[in-house]
């Protein structure tokens, strides 16, 4: 098979072993639904939803770009998290999916581009719980639901929230403050005839969080649905859930960024390497050219920091990494030539670096450092 000189490798066995160890997780008839935003936080959404589909009951995008992309590759049902404006309404609602209204005047929006086609659209009410960010505030809820029913082509499907501070914290009060308005809000949807309303307000880090605690907030009607996205992909929300769930269930990382060696030389003591002069040899060194940077998503505070796997072993990078090059120090190794494997992300031989590991140099979360590859890399599935 002909491989390009960097890409990302992304592993099936490890994408359908994380979805299994959360469907054993969660509560029996709970769904599934797969984050596939942001190219699969990283990953490549077309090469992830082919393989998740049979092992999830939906899946979840930010945008209208993001739906056109999978809508071609599942017949699972798409839900539409982000904002769509009102000049996309019409366009999404052609193309099929479930819209999240954001408030009143959104849904208003909703309503009238589903009338222009004929069509009952089915939405997701996002409710801010103590969040501060998207969504109808819960003490308006029991005042516009009579409007909400007289909207003639829509069809409220479901109803939403999102933790705040749940994955460093062993403190679940702000948490356990969310859930108790969010409640709030699910039985006023009930009492008001809205009787098989799926919700959801757990993500991954939710769903360790509160099966760690036996707390799981299926049991109060606050989940029919989860949206597994981090897990999915091997990462941890946190190193505090990690820990907690430290041999309990196993998440395996699903990519592997790597590229391979554009150049070997040597270069002489005193001599500067990349933009900037940030670093001068202080010996004869031997020196791998990388062809990758920030471009590629490859952050550049990793300049003068940051490490590759080479046969193996960890090279340090000498110098700046630019837009598509930085240089790695290789003289501890004695066979290296160009086009040898380099492994940025992932493991070669018993060495391993994780996104966890770099998101910590450069001061950041291991969702940044994945989500940022850039979509131009080509994803290899094996």
């Amino acid at each position: 098979m002909f491989l390009p000189l960097s890409y990302l490798e992304i592993s099936r066995e490890n994408l359908i072993h994380n979805v299994k160890q959360f469907r054993n997780l969660i509560k029996k008839g709970t769904e599934i639904s797969a984050v596939v935003k942001s190219n699969a936080y990283g990953h490549g959404d077309r090469e992830v939803v082919k393989i998740l589909s049979p092992y999830v009951d939906c899946f979840q995008v930010n945008s209208i770009l993001e739906l056109e992309r999978i809508k071609k590759i599942t017949q699972k049902p798409i839900l539409v998290f982000g904002y769509v404006g009102k000049n996309d309404l019409i366009k999404a609602i052609k193309i099929g999916c479930i819209l999240t209204a954001f408030d009143f005047e959104h849904l208003f929006l909703i309503d009238e581009s589903a009338h222009k086609l004929n069509k009952k659209q089915k939405v997701h009410l996002a409710i801010d719980s103590y969040l501060g960010r998207e969504g109808f505030m819960p003490n308006e809820i029991e005042r516009i639901l009579p409007e909400i029913k007289k909207m003639k082509n829509i069809l409220v499907l479901g109803i939403y929230s999102h933790f705040a501070n749940i994955e460093d914290t062993a403190d679940f009060s702000h948490a356990q403050k969310q859930i108790n308005e969010y409640k709030k809000v699910c039985d006023i949807f009930k009492e008001n005839g809205f009787k098989n309303i799926k919700t959801h307000i757990s993500a991954t880090s939710g769903v360790l969080a509160y099966e760690n605690k036996n707390l799981f907030v299926g049991r109060h009607g606050l989940n029919n649905i989860v949206r597994i996205g981090t897990g999915l992909y091997g990462s941890w929300p946190s190193e505090y859930l990690g820990k907690m769930w430290n041999k309990k269930i196993i998440l395996k990382p699903v990519l592997r960024f790597v590229t391979h060696i554009a150049q070997v030389k040597y270069l002489p003591k005193g001599h500067s390497i990349g933009y900037g002069l940030t670093y001068i040899t202080k010996k004869i060194t031997k020196v791998a050219v990388i062809p990758i940077g920030y471009a590629d998503g490859y952050d550049r505070e990793l300049s003068n920091i940051g490490e590759v796997l080479i046969e193996g072993k960890r090279c340090k990078i000498l110098g700046r990494v630019a837009m598509n090059m930085f240089v790695v120090d290789i003289s501890r190794l004695k066979n290296v030539q160009a086009e040898d494997e380099v492994v940025l992300i992932g493991k070669q031989g018993k060495e391993e670096i994780t996104a966890e590991e770099i998101a910590e140099k450069i001061n950041t979360i291991n969702y940044e450092v994945i989500a940022r590859l850039n979509s131009l890399l080509p994803r290899i599935v094996k």
